[in-house]
């Protein structure tokens, strides 16, 4: 038997149609929440089909006397559910920590002077340097806005010691208990070490091992900079937003470090111009 196919196409109504790319839409995504579970963006688009069965039920009370959009009613309630159960079970760690930062005030000193992170700049450089030329493996995470969840400060052990190249090079020596996780750097404090981060999800270039796939995965998720000693090459390299740049200079290491703690060039001029605007808001209040 032939099947006319642009006959039956005629005969398709606007809301099958409407049917058929829910369905579609709905498949694709629960499909990338397998596949990209940790990443929040997959999160937002099942929030996104917690407003898309709203608007399907408002669309169709609008025709009570006609059978419309009952696949994708049907299948929105289910996706209602999978939401709810997936972000409770995938991100119990996220909520945690959120309720932990609302609860409780930041563990670490947002103070610390331009003078103070410059030379925590300096000791990072020198300990990068050292460890480069002797091939010795490390992974040093700068957290100026405390993003870090306590979860993964959890897996390491808790230092809470002034930054200086020297503990940087004996964490991350060999023999060392701690030189396979991260160092966290809040300021000019190393907050703690041998912590284990997420790895990233994304294929990347065979020659990075794990310490990279772990410094991009941190900053997928978080607003931090990641440096990288490569312990087969020697090559440092730097993570932000989860963009990778390799082969670092110092001269080059060291603009990424103050753009991270806020204190380049660029990054004062910013912060002094605000702080001209405030005064001139105070001052104009007296008149």
């Amino acid at each position: 038997m032939d099947y006319n196919f642009v006959e039956f196409a005629k005969h398709i109504g606007p809301f099958a149609a409407i049917d058929a790319v829910i369905l579609v839409v709905v498949l694709v995504v629960m499909l990338l929440f397998f596949i990209y579970k940790r990443n929040v963006k997959v999160l937002c688009l099942l929030l996104l089909g917690c407003v898309l069965e709203i608007a399907v039920q408002t669309l169709a009370a609008y025709y009570p006397d006609q059978h419309i959009l009952e696949v994708a009613k049907y299948i929105m309630h289910y996706v209602v559910i999978f939401d709810v159960v997936c972000a409770c079970v995938v991100y119990q760690n996220d909520f945690k920590n959120i309720f932990q930062k609302v609860s409780s005030q930041r563990q670490f000193d947002v103070h610390t002077s331009d003078d103070e992170l410059r030379e925590a700049t300096t000791e990072i450089l020198t300990a990068c340097q050292d460890m480069s030329k002797q091939d010795v493996g490390a992974i040093i995470i700068i957290d100026s806005v405390g993003d870090i969840h306590e979860n993964i400060l959890d897996t390491g052990t808790r230092l809470g010691a002034t930054l200086s190249a020297p503990l940087l090079e004996s964490i991350f020596n060999t023999k060392a208990p701690l030189h396979d996780g991260a160092v966290i750097v809040r300021g000019n404090k190393i907050v703690a070490a041998g912590c284990f981060l997420t790895l990233t999800q994304r294929n990347v270039n065979k020659e990075m091992g794990t310490r990279h796939r772990a410094a991009i995965g941190v900053t997928e998720e978080t607003d931090v900079l990641s440096i990288v000693v490569s312990e087969e090459t020697g090559i440092i390299s730097v993570v932000k937003h989860g963009e990778i740049k390799r082969y670092m200079t110092m001269d080059k290491l060291k603009d990424e470090i103050e753009e991270a703690y806020g204190i380049s060039p660029t990054a004062i001029a910013m912060r002094e111009a605000n702080n001209h605007k405030k005064k001139k808001r105070r001052s104009g209040r007296f008149y």
